[in-house]
């Protein structure tokens, strides 16, 4: 039997920092004279430590407000418990209840100035004061010390987190990856790591979109965490679409008198065809009845989407077609891709024909306009981007600038980093 491999994770650079950050705030704590107590610029540090820098600063804020709003309650608790002394064994007693009252207020302070996140470092500053360290010789100093250890630790957790070495960004290369095989590999999905990198550069202004035979409908639900801004180039090439505004920007369509004749030669055969058409921004698929139980189980998948329209009647005679779906099994289709040749639609119309992964001894006919090619629709996003290099990933030798092996679904977004944002030469650092 053969041994299954298991995949062991390297070991992240968010962890290395984490562990950068803890010692740094040792190194502080001992620059002080221990004075205060490294745990809690540690625990600051730590929540500092983030995947994207801008979630960082947003956490290192609540901290911060948690910490103020903990400290000043903190302060004030203990100056009353000064001004009035109760003596054993009632102060203990009257002591926990006006901390658990003390609490409300904390918490209703996040409310009233709308910071409901710093809730929870509130209360545990607060209760780290007067319950820990009521009976120190100086409280007051503890207040101090409590709220510049998480200063030190959130300044420390920003400024690791925030820390690369220079690079350049090149931001003048629209760079267009393949989605199914080079991008998402066998598992149908980013794994963490392309994920969070492939965020932090759009983030960061990288130039890059998507090239795909799906709908734009069937790309949603794997790239749904990832921030595109571009539009992507969808349907084999046939439209360009904005995912952000739900808008096709470009088609190539195929018109009505062509649509006739692929549905002439259809009908003639017994075949029925999947019309994909766009509608004010909103794609509708026309079929016919249809008892093929292939058919039914795309039917009743995919009009669950609120992508896709799916409209059980014949295509309206003044449509223009996107494309041609067609799915029944491999002799048939073999048999009527015989017939598109005689009838010359290959030298009038794109016709593809492959096989179905998800239906075995299916194959799939498709036909699209003529100038429906990816190659054409990167032509008219350079146009429209105003940019004149591109760097394009695909799994086919001799097809893209950049082949990757099919199944290593981090090696698009290593390379993505390689050429994005290459190192500068050490005497170009310090350089404006």
């Amino acid at each position: 039997m053969k041994k299954l491999k298991k995949h062991v994770p390297p070991i992240g650079l968010r962890i290395i920092k984490s562990a950068v950050a803890v010692a740094l705030c040792y190194v502080v704590s001992f620059l002080r004279g221990n004075s205060g107590i490294v745990f809690y610029s540690q625990l600051a540090a730590l929540w500092c430590m983030q995947v994207y820098v801008s979630n960082t600063r947003k956490n290192a804020f609540q901290r911060t407000i948690g910490t103020i709003i903990g400290a000043i309650y903190g302060l004030i608790f203990l100056l009353l418990s000064e001004c009035f002394a109760i003596a054993e064994p009632w102060s203990a007693y009257l002591n926990a209840a006006a901390i658990s009252l003390m609490v409300i207020l904390v918490l209703y302070t996040t409310v009233l100035i709308k910071k409901k996140q710093a809730s929870y470092f509130s209360c545990v500053v607060f209760l780290s004061i007067v319950v820990n360290h009521m009976t120190d010789s100086n409280p007051y100093l503890f207040v101090w010390n409590r709220f510049l250890d998480t200063m030190i630790g959130i300044a420390i957790g920003i400024g690791v987190n925030s820390f690369s070495l220079p690079k350049n960004k090149r931001r003048d290369i629209l760079f267009i990856s393949e989605l199914d095989d080079a991008l998402l590999g066998k598992r149908e999905s980013l794994s963490d790591y392309s994920r969070v990198e492939l965020n932090r550069m759009l983030d960061d202004g990288m130039n890059f979109t998507l090239s795909t035979m799906r709908t734009p409908a069937s790309l949603m639900e794997p790239m749904a965490d990832i921030r595109l801004k571009l539009p992507v180039i969808a349907m084999d090439g046939a439209v360009l679409y904005d995912i952000k505004e739900k808008a096709f920007l470009k088609t190539y369509v195929i018109s009505p008198t062509e649509a006739g004749k692929v549905l002439r030669l259809a009908k003639e055969q017994g075949l029925m065809c999947f019309s994909n058409v766009i509608v004010d921004d909103m794609l509708v698929i026309y079929y016919d009845d249809t008892e093929d139980a292939v058919h039914g189980r795309i039917i009743h998948q995919l009009r669950r989407s609120p992508y896709r329209n799916y409209v059980k009647r014949p295509l309206p005679e003044t449509e223009y077609v996107v494309y041609f779906m067609m799915l029944y099994p491999r002799e048939t289709m073999e048999r009527f891709y015989q017939v598109l040749l005689d009838n010359g639609i290959p030298q009038e119309l794109k016709v593809l024909m492959y096989d179905s992964v998800d239906f075995p001894g299916y194959s799939y006919i498709k036909i699209y306009n003529k100038n429906a090619t990816k190659e054409n629709m990167i032509a008219y996003l350079k146009e429209m981007l105003s940019v004149r290099e591109t760097v394009i990933f695909g799994t086919i030798p001799g097809k893209y600038d950049v082949v990757v092996e099919q199944g290593d679904r981090n090696q698009v977004v290593h390379m993505l980093r390689r050429l994005y944002e290459p190192l500068k030469p050490p005497g170009d650092w310090f350089k404006c």
